[in-house]
């Protein structure tokens, strides 16, 4: 199979109803490049959705132009125009035929286009692609709109592997050897049965061993089959968190045609692994038990929306191991293909989940969360015509996966009377109804009954099971008080519960035989112990890893801040907390906030930052996260008395600022293994501007897994202080490229509601992050008045 990727798109945010012409001109619409999300483009607007950032959406036509000459398919072959995903409402036309559509925005589809290029009049194949996202308050985070996902043109020879065709799955594994079985949907355009030799070849991405396998199959005549074959891998090397092993399947298919013998290869990167959720024991991967330390994100990066590169990605995600997660959950939708792969390659599991609501529309806040009315739009309407074709189509594309171990086939779709009810409770409360009128939390007998959804979870479910039998189907429970006695249970072979740990205990004693799992966590210590002390419940999901647009609180705020990054990826004091507690390096980290006699020692209650001022006569309390035998909190040589808070999970200490600065540092078997400083910070004498490189190894197996990580370069842009420390002020940086394309500036500050398209933005925290796409040889200028400039050079 060759691809032809499909980046280069003219776009007009209009409806203009004959675009969808061949002979239509677009010579006067904007150049932009797939994927592409114009709603970021657009400005905050405090008439759009609370609920979807208050960023605008709209309709939007996207023309493409390909060389069918550049293209090379020939008589025989069969060509498939794929997308990846298109929010929302896609609807695609080729050459001027219609071919069809999806509603939904997280799904990857595709086209035939066989027949239609043996009309083609002239080398010019253009494809014309409407999209519809006017219901803004159709979500409840932000999705963006457009052509959000890649697209690509492949050619196929006429006998070939069908789309997302191939899977693999490891029956058994030791140290010796690795049961494996693969399956492919073989297809063939031939008028006669086809007599097809299958040649496989599993290569180690790490050792480059190879295991050869092969079979044989008939495809009848213009029809399709599945082959399986299974075979034994000797001294397999498994994939898990700790060991990222990944093997590439190369397929090679040979049949006769006349004198000729032609072939079509296929190439699948996988890996070899074993998972169980375990009733009693919680996860376990290759044999070795887990607990799974996990994150949930959603799909945008703040200025650059959802069309979001992998280097950025990559970025975070590092980030977020460094602080000792080892497992995502795709909340609450399937995302990009290039995160799934990124999963793979650094070893994060993943909880792939598809809904977040079925048949009936969950309540979407657009002037402020739980501001009655709500709206009432989005996916629902498109459930009943679309579930088990987008459902199918999200785990054939993701299967072949091994970082995914279980598919969940909803969030929170029992969120109390949102819409369903019961009158098994006079009254339900969810953990996010803060003041919801009484009304809305009473049993009202006209809302629709919560027993529907145990018989909507079993067909979920059961469409899970067959197109993916090796996987858990899970479900995220937002009200388990009630869907534990409807029998939603029964349909799942593991349970989620979303900020219910009180219930853990009591739970297992009425499911003995069900696996649990913390599907979506508050940041507490207390949430923490609960799996601590627990063995079985499998692991936590925070919510979340990264800041992100959407399910904002009301204007000015245009997101949530309840990431452990922010925005522009930077780590917050939460990300050095959970660090302390996650894993086992070294961790020193101080912050302060002013002491309020009586707050407690919340690490939620009041804000907290790194401020170290002599000036100011306030007593100060002194956070420290950190783990270690011996931890000593000093000031200009004076030691400091740490008082152990074990309800939140870290340490404290209550002064006045010097002069001196603060040192911590924590010990083992005596020796200094982390340490950190906090002094007084000056004001900004200069911008420091620092490519963001990744390790090596990590940009290796990403580019051995055939991510590209090329392209997007991503600017740390930190105002220093004359000790070279950050900066106590804030400035509005403008950013100057050549060279390249400016792509965005995001400093992570979720009421700054200057346009993302600006090329100036003011810093947070004395930061913010730019992201600029290279042309050759790039320059970029950082300016803020009254400072010299940074600069970055970059590209070849």
């Amino acid at each position: 199979m060759r691809t032809f990727t499909v980046e280069r798109w003219a776009f007009a945010l209009a409806d203009d109803r004959d675009a969808w012409s061949k002979r239509h001109d677009d010579s006067a619409w904007r150049a932009v490049r797939v994927p592409h999300d114009w709603s970021v483009e657009l400005g905050f607007d405090r008439s759009a959705s609370s609920g979807t950032g208050y960023l605008p959406g709209g309709i939007g036509w996207y023309r493409a132009h390909v060389s069918l000459r550049e293209l090379g398919a020939t008589p025989g072959q069969h060509v498939r125009l794929a997308f990846e995903g298109v929010y929302k409402n896609a609807d695609v036309w080729v050459n001027g035929y219609h071919l069809g559509g999806r509603p939904s925005g997280w799904v990857p589809f595709s086209f035939d286009l066989t027949e239609l290029l043996e009309y083609a009049p002239d080398d010019d194949l253009v494809i014309a692609v409407r999209v519809e996202h006017t219901d803004i308050s159709d979500s409840r985070w932000y999705n963006g709109s457009g052509i959000t996902r890649a697209v690509a043109l492949q050619v196929h020879e006429g006998v070939r592997i069908g789309e997302h065709g191939t899977a693999l799955t490891t029956r058994s594994l030791d140290a010796a050897s690795a049961a494996i079985r693969v399956t492919h949907a073989l297809e063939s355009d031939l008028a006669e049965p086809v007599a097809v030799r299958v040649r496989h070849e599993l290569r180690s991405l790490t050792t480059d061993r190879v295991h050869e396998f092969a079979s044989e199959a008939v495809i009848p005549a213009a029809g399709a089959i599945e082959l399986a074959v299974e075979t034994v891998v000797p001294d397999p090397e498994p994939w898990s968190d700790t060991d990222p092993h990944l093997y590439r399947l190369t397929t090679t298919l040979r049949w006769q045609a006349g004198d000729a013998e032609p072939r079509a290869q296929y190439e699948l990167v996988t890996g070899i692994r074993t998972i169980a959720f375990d009733a009693g024991t919680g996860f376990s991967v290759n044999g070795e038990p887990r607990v799974l330390k996990g994150v949930c994100l959603h799909e945008d990066a703040g200025t650059l929306g959802v069309a979001v590169p992998p280097a950025v990605w990559l970025r975070r995600l590092l980030s977020l191991q460094r602080m000792g997660a080892n497992a995502v959950r795709m909340a609450h939708n399937p995302h990009a293909s290039e995160l799934y792969a990124m999963c793979d390659a650094l070893g994060l599991f993943v909880i792939d989940e598809a809904f977040d609501e079925w048949e009936n529309p969950k309540n979407k806040w657009w002037q402020g969360h739980n501001v009655y009315p709500p709206r009432h739009e989005g996916y629902a309407k498109d459930f009943p015509q679309w579930h088990e074709r987008d459902l199918v189509a999200t785990i054939q594309a993701h299967r072949h996966h091994p970082s995914v171990i279980a598919w969940s086939i909803g969030n929170e779709v029992d969120y109390p009377n949102d819409p369903y009810a019961s009158p098994l409770f006079d009254e339900m409360t969810g953990n996010n109804d803060a003041n919801k009128p009484a009304a809305e939390r009473v049993y009202d007998p006209s809302r629709p009954d919560v027993r529907r959804l145990t018989t909507l979870a079993r067909r979920l479910a059961g469409i899970t099971r067959r197109a993916d039998p090796s996987r858990p189907v899970t479900f995220a429970a937002a009200f388990p008080e009630l869907s534990s006695r409807t029998g939603l249970f029964e349909e799942l072979d593991v349970v989620g519960y979303n900020y219910k740990e009180h219930l853990y205990e009591d739970d297992h004693e009425r499911f003995p035989d069900v696996p649990f799992l913390g599907s979506e966590n508050g940041h507490g210590y207390a949430q923490w112990l609960a799996v601590v002390r627990n063995d079985f419940i499998a692991g936590q999901f925070l919510w979340t890893g990264v800041d992100y647009l959407g399910e904002a609180h009301g204007w000015p705020i245009h997101g949530s801040g309840a990431g452990l990054l922010t925005l522009a990826g930077f780590e917050k004091h939460a990300w050095h907390l959970r660090r302390s507690w996650w894993t086992d390096e070294p961790v020193a980290h101080l912050a302060t906030r002013p002491h309020v006699e009586g707050a407690g020692a919340d690490f939620w209650s009041h804000p907290i930052a790194r401020a170290w001022d002599a000036a100011d006569p306030r007593p100060v309390e002194v956070l420290v996260f950190a783990n270690g035998d011996e931890l000593s909190l000093s000031c200009g040589g004076e030691e400091l008395p740490l008082v152990r808070d074990d309800v939140h999970g870290y340490w404290t200490a209550v002064t006045h600022a010097r002069a001196e600065p603060l040192v911590l540092e924590s010990r083992r078997d005596g020796e200094v293994v982390a340490r950190d400083e906090l002094a007084a910070r000056g004001e900004a004498v200069r911008i420091e501007a620092q490519v963001w490189m990744p390790p090596a190894e990590a940009a290796a197996v990403c580019t051995a897994a055939g991510i590209p990580l090329d392209g997007v370069v991503q600017i740390e842009c930190t105002l220093r202080d004359a000790t070279g420390g950050i900066a106590r002020d804030e400035r509005v940086v403008l950013v100057d490229v050549e060279g390249g394309e400016l792509l965005g500036i995001e400093n992570g500050d979720l009421a700054d509601n200057t346009p993302y398209p600006t090329a100036a933005r003011a810093t947070r925290d004395g930061r913010a992050v730019v992201y600029v796409r290279a042309h050759g040889r790039t320059a970029v200028r950082v300016h803020a008045e009254g400072l010299a400039d940074g600069k970055a050079e970059f590209g070849a």
